[in-house]
């Protein structure tokens, strides 16, 4: 006989992500605010590191990675910045140890899964990108994770095979990525063909209530990119409602959440389409290419815009950030009923 699960089960699945190695038997020091919010069913958000030792310099990324923190306490939850200090591994940084990181950004290793054997014994600075943040997420037992924008194929990445860890590593771990969709350097395409490869679930933020078939995954600056997103969504209950039944069905894939970025701070997309055509010339031009690209592409960028996409860039991340809160909230409040 088929056994079926009663849906009120659902209600006593943890926030906690699935993680086969418990953190406590791991070189990985997890905050004692964020092991208490774990222990206590309180909502928890990781948040990168990279944007801050690679996107901005000191003092302003300090600044930033405290408003970040804010933005997540503001909505009442407890922030988790993932970080390599000295070698060691950090889930949750305390004020002292956010100076520390900022102040030693430019020697700071931008760490993906490949480099995080090589920092810990070097005993380097290290910052998270989305795909390491993500596996120190789930080892820690978070399972919220909120950041501005996802890495993914890149143009031309069926020949040069360019292609960001960050996809593979969704699909490994159980954890939910809440951004501003695929950099707009990316062939977006591509990126959605790869996640669905890798079994990744991606949805969009329909505010609006648009009609379905109309809701386009966002390209990061501009709030569509022409590609239709797979799914989509109207409350951030409808997400945790997923992730409940996920974590049912032992699933180890992660989701991809995509929230397109505020109308006030949207770019459009004819105009950041082709300032990232002309980076891209420019960039087959000089040769350059790799894992040299997409630092270059967006320093053009910036050129190009005045500026105003790196501050775009924060607005997009603080709500990312907002909205991942929102949907850890929902998480503790349906297990805890």
């Amino acid at each position: 006989m088929m056994k079926t699960i009663h849906h009120q089960k659902l209600a006593h699945i943890t926030t906690r992500a699935l993680s086969k190695t418990p953190s406590s038997s791991l070189p990985l020091i997890v905050s004692e605010e964020v092991q208490q919010a774990l222990a206590q069913n309180k909502p928890v958000v990781s948040l990168e590191s990279t944007i801050l030792t690679h996107g901005f310099p000191y003092p302003e990324n300090l600044s930033l990675g405290e408003q970040f923190e804010k933005a997540v306490r503001q909505e009442g939850g407890v922030p988790a910045t993932i970080a390599f200090l000295k070698g060691v591994p950090h889930v949750g940084l305390s004020s002292s140890q956010l100076i520390e990181l900022t102040e030693n950004s430019k020697t700071a290793v931008k760490v993906s899964r490949r480099d995080i054997g090589h920092v810990m014994a070097k005993k380097l600075y290290g910052a998270t990108t989305i795909a390491s943040t993500s596996i120190l997420s789930c080892m820690a037992g978070i399972s919220v994770f909120g950041t501005g924008g996802l890495g993914g194929v890149h143009k031309e990445g069926q020949f040069t095979m360019d292609v960001s860890n960050d996809l593979v590593e969704l699909g490994r771990n159980p954890i939910t990525v809440v951004c501003a969709g695929p950099k707009s350097i990316l062939d977006i395409g591509l990126t959605m063909e790869y996640l669905e490869t890798q079994g990744v679930y991606v949805t969009t933020y329909n505010e609006f209530k648009d009609p379905i078939d109309t809701v386009e995954i966002p390209g990061f600056y501009a709030r569509k990119s022409g590609i239709k997103s797979p799914n989509a969504f109207e409350s951030f209950g409808e997400i945790a409602d997923i992730i409940r039944h996920q974590r049912l069905m032992n699933l180890e894939s992660g989701n991809l959440v995509c929230i397109p970025p505020p109308s006030d701070f949207a770019m459009d997309s004819g105009v950041i389409g082709k300032i990232i055509e002309d980076a891209y010339e420019e960039a087959k031009h000089l040769g350059i290419k790799g894992k040299e690209i997409t630092p270059f592409l967006l320093l053009k960028i910036g050129e190009m815009t005045k500026g105003k996409s790196l501050d775009s860039n924060k607005h997009f991340v603080l709500n990312n950030i907002k909205c991942a809160t929102k949907i850890a909230s929902e998480l503790t409040n349906v297990s805890t009923n």
